[in-house]
């Protein structure tokens, strides 16, 4: 059959199939990820379930499935355990071999079992998305080829595609190997790009892993999420509801006094706290180290740079070497690096009360304006005004 049903030229038929893609798109990240996998959003149930069965026809995906490999790869993530992390398994293999990693933890029993709890589990979930996931991409298959004739065949071949590489691929590969972050996390994870249109604000991966429960990707001004959009909307038509966003953050630049709302902010927002010092205090002084290093040694600084910034580097025997060589050029190098980790002692002991964590921060803050390093003392009086904006759920914007 050359013809289908509908008459479409070439450019139809790209229009259609990026329109196709894109609500297969929306429905990953809506519903998969932000609702089912991080309760970060309530769905009404007639768009939950059109999620649910677009996602049967375009990808064969089960809800259990997906969700418990999404938390599976947040609990173990840069680990042996982790579902698919570029660091275990080679950015190549996971860029292009994303889809057969999924299908291969798909079928671990444990996994679905241990992570898989809370997803549908109706009718319709055991007696047919479950049991049949082949049968609507069949379906899906049908449809295309009714509609376009022999071109819906490459429009479905794209449909099928989509998830797979850019999903699989695109954001579990390149999403922990390249691109900027806005969070020092203990994972690889970046930011691919600002504007998150293509593949539905998911662009935006380090944000997420910063605050996994967060219903709205986008934590700077120039970013854009896309998927935020759509759940504003669908909130506007009493369709979703928002339960949880990041924390707004401000600086009070008149606050000298570290008080419960301070520490209270940093221990929120330790991710943020460690990159605004990365930003702020690390990078200040090695760039000053580098303008009067002898040349024989601008490489070492260059080479130590990631390992004095980046929390999600795991120092070994070369890497140490490095760092400690570096640290031995620069006593102010040695200085903020000594300080950054006595900063993350405030985060190692949950079971120190809210009164000695404010102490100590405090004592961190005199000590470091006695270091006469102008970066450190000015990163302590930033934090004595670092504090939380709204403590209801709005979202984060970085003011500094």
């Amino acid at each position: 059959m050359i013809d289908g049903l509908l008459d479409f030229p070439w450019w139809g038929l790209i229009a259609f199939t990026l329109a196709v893609t894109h609500i297969t798109i929306a429905s990953v990240t809506i519903f998969l990820h932000r609702h089912q996998a991080h309760r970060a959003l309530d769905l009404h149930p007639a768009v939950s379930h059109f999620f649910r069965f677009w996602l049967w026809l375009t990808t064969g995906m089960t809800t259990k499935a997906w969700v418990a490999i999404h938390r599976k790869h947040h609990a173990k993530c840069e680990t042996p355990e982790d579902p698919h992390s570029p660091r275990v398994f080679g950015i190549k293999k996971v860029l292009w071999e994303g889809a057969e990693l999924y299908q291969a933890e798909a079928a671990n029993p444990e996994t679905l079992e241990q992570y898989g709890y809370g997803t549908p589990d109706d009718w319709l979930e055991r007696k047919l998305y479950t049991p049949y996931p082949s049968l609507g991409v069949v379906l899906m298959f049908l449809i295309d080829v009714a509609l376009f004739g022999f071109f819906g065949i490459t429009v479905w071949a794209v449909q099928m595609l989509w998830i797979p590489f850019w999903a699989a691929g695109v954001i579990n590969g390149l999403g922990h190997y390249f691109g900027y972050r806005n969070f020092e996390t203990r994972d690889a994870s970046t930011n691919l790009f600002p504007l998150g249109l293509l593949i539905g604000g998911e662009e935006l991966h380090n944000n997420h892993h910063a605050y996994p429960s967060s219903a709205r990707l986008s934590s700077r001004w120039w970013e854009l999420d896309i998927g935020w959009v759509y759940i504003r909307l669908m909130e506007l038509l009493k369709l979703a509801k928002v339960r949880r966003i990041a924390p707004k953050i401000c600086i009070l630049p008149d606050k000298n006094l570290i008080d419960l709302a301070t520490i209270q902010a940093v221990m929120r927002n330790r991710f943020h706290v460690l990159a605004l010092y990365g930003r702020n205090v690390v990078l200040p002084v090695l760039r000053q180290e580098l303008r009067t290093a002898l040349p024989a040694y601008r490489r070492l600084l260059r080479d130590a740079k990631p390992l004095l910034i980046r929390e999600d580097i795991q120092l070994d025997e070369a890497a140490t070497h490095t760092l400690d060589r570096a640290l031995g050029l620069s006593q102010a190098l040695h200085t903020v690096y000594r300080f950054k980790e006595d900063l993350k002692q405030l985060w190692a002991n949950s079971s120190i009360s809210y009164e000695a964590r404010i102490q100590s921060l405090r004592e961190w803050c005199q000590r470091a304006k006695d270091t006469g390093i102008q970066a450190l003392e000015d990163f302590a009086d930033l934090l004595h005004g670092y504090t939380i904006a709204n403590r209801l759920s709005v979202s984060y914007v970085p003011t500094v």
